[in-house]
């Protein structure tokens, strides 16, 4: 059928504006900018939020380091500021300890935890034999070792404990929090703990830190 010729042509609809088109193109519920924004919000926003975690990490461990308090293996121990577990163990050449025996010293100790297996340890064995002769009293406990092992290790090393026990099964290392060897607790005369270290300990952490403390709480 022919259109008549007086009838006007229909007009075409619209075409939406740039804008508009953008919107569309996103779907519902999208802002037409949204998302550029928020990829350069995540693209500067997400390495400033890094950089400031790790510069306040740092700032942390160094001032950790001083005091030191800074634990390398990152793994704070539960036992600080609590009495030593109840535990008794056997000698090694002889004797051996117990949680009762450190209670009844009545006076502070440093508890270190070893292993003749342990290459940290051997590295740390002439710090802990500086500080006997300073005079500090060590006591040793020999983590998941057999006792010819650990007897061998402290005879070509050194012995810098005045006791020694054995925890061949390390069921007693459990209870002190123990997350490997070597590990140093200071407890003071009423047998809390007061101080750990969890790795070996150095000569900056034994003169500015060891001696320090068990001098005043020897006092």
């Amino acid at each position: 059928m022919k259109r008549p010729a007086n009838r006007p042509p229909r007009p075409s609809p619209p075409r939406p504006a740039p804008a508009r088109q953008a919107a569309l193109r996103q779907g519902p519920g999208e802002p037409a900018a949204g998302r550029p924004v928020l990829r350069r919000t995540l693209l500067f926003g997400i390495p400033a939020i890094v950089a400031l975690a790790a510069g306040a990490g740092f700032f942390f461990m160094l001032r950790g380091l001083r005091r030191g308090t800074f634990n390398p293996h990152g793994v704070p121990s539960p036992l600080v500021g609590h009495r030593i577990p109840p535990f008794s163990l056997p000698g090694i050449d002889a004797g051996g300890f117990s949680s009762t025996e450190i209670f009844a010293a009545g006076r502070p100790l440093v508890i270190n935890f070893f292993a003749s297996w342990c290459i940290p340890c051997r590295e740390e064995q002439p710090v802990l034999m500086a500080l006997q002769a300073q005079g500090i009293p060590i006591w040793g406990i020999a983590y998941k070792d057999t006792t010819p092992a650990a007897s061998a290790f402290l005879h070509k090393f050194g012995n810098p404990y005045a006791r020694t026990a054995s925890d061949a099964p390390g069921r007693a290392s459990i209870d002190w929090g123990l997350t490997g060897v070597p590990e140093t607790f200071i407890v003071n005369n009423k047998g809390v703990v007061v101080w750990h270290m969890a790795g070996p300990l150095t000569r900056r952490l034994a003169t500015e830190v060891v001696e320090p403390m068990m001098r005043k709480l020897s006092q």
